[in-house]
């Protein structure tokens, strides 16, 4: 009891001191001690870097304080630059998150632009100089939409309209280090439509530009809200689910699969059914922030999914270090019957 006593004196001095207490002696030795005093250490320096209105120290630890601390130094930072941006005369500025604070600077805010609007009435020349200015805006905005139409452009895939392979990587990127901090779980899969050569030879490659966008219309309208997919190239596209485990994961492609295989694409010559394979792995075995950590998860989705195509198609197999080692010591051939369905028989 009186070793117990000592932590929990240590513990509240390190909440109400002035002076960081020194760790010392058999309370040194305890693992659990230390942890806990490095990391209210580090949320004293934070807070006292607030309190003296620096918002740059990084956060480094994780959990539901440190987690607080980051929401709070990012609304901070945002105000800061709210109010740099009224200073400019941009009063469109509004604050949500700080009760009273927020009433009265939205309050002063909408009086800026109130006195702002009656000197605009008064002086024929400001009102010259405001149609020029927004002749300008008007200006910025066309110029404002094509930059936005380039950049969408450069970030997503021309045929199908979903991401493309380095912006899909790049957010899934952001989207993982978000869910290792809140601490999240995530999964990445890997599709691959079953015989699309096949299918090009028979229809077409027009026909074949059809069934990817069919395809991506089937599963898009199946992900979930926070799921997102992208073209990984060819006929092989890549998804990303934010907040499923390998389990979730898993019956969500199943999902998917599903409703591909139950829905047709109308071609000319009558309605073709089109199936895929799916290879699944879950975040969680590395950090997220070490290089090549997503090509990596890449790796062992497209694993799984050469496993599904091994083991006959139309399915979804998760990853297993397992599949890994089957993959390098056993090149089975892929079977070559086609998997396409044409009003009821095998092409």
């Amino acid at each position: 009891m009186d070793r117990i006593q000592k932590y929990l004196e240590h513990i509240h001095r390190l909440l109400h001191d002035n002076k960081i207490p020194e760790l010392t002696g058999e309370l040194a030795d305890d693992s659990l001690l230390s942890q806990i005093h490095d990391e209210l250490k580090i949320i004293r320096e934070v807070l006292f870097a607030f309190s003296s209105g620096d918002f740059s120290p990084t956060v480094t630890i994780r959990g539901i304080i440190p987690g607080c601390l980051k929401s709070l130094q990012a609304h901070l930072r945002h105000l800061i630059w709210q109010v740099q941006m009224v200073e400019k005369g941009d009063f469109s500025q509004e604050i949500r998150f700080m009760g009273e604070f927020s009433t009265a600077f939205n309050s002063m805010v909408q009086r800026l632009s109130l006195s702002l609007s009656k000197l605009q009435e008064k002086e024929e020349t400001l009102l010259d100089i405001n149609n020029k200015l927004r002749k300008e805006v008007e200006r910025m905005e066309i110029l404002k939409e094509s930059e936005a139409r380039f950049k969408f452009l450069a970030s997503h895939d021309p045929l199908t309209g979903i991401l493309n392979r380095r912006s899909f990587i790049e957010m899934a990127g952001v989207e993982l280090a978000n869910a290792v901090d809140l601490c999240v779980p995530c999964c990445l899969a890997m599709m691959d439509i079953d015989h699309f050569k096949d299918f090009n030879d028979t229809y077409g490659h027009l026909a074949g530009d059809d069934a990817l966008r069919h395809v991506v219309r089937i599963v898009e309208g199946g992900l979930r809200k926070n799921d997102f997919m992208g073209r990984y190239g060819g006929e092989e596209f890549i998804l990303f689910f934010y907040g499923a485990d390998e389990k979730t994961g898993m019956k969500v492609l199943e999902r998917l699969r599903n409703k591909l295989s139950e829905t047709s694409i109308v071609l000319e010559t009558g309605s073709v059914t089109i199936r895929a394979s799916f290879g699944l792995t879950g975040n969680g075995r590395e950090k997220p922030k070490e290089k090549g950590y997503i090509q990596r998860l890449i790796d062992d989705a497209d694993t799984a999914l050469y496993t599904a195509k091994m083991a006959g198609r139309n399915r979804v197999i998760l990853y297993t270090p397992e599949l890994e080692t089957r993959r390098h010591s056993v090149m089975p051939k892929v079977r070559e019957d086609s998997g396409f369905t044409e009003d009821g028989k095998t092409l």
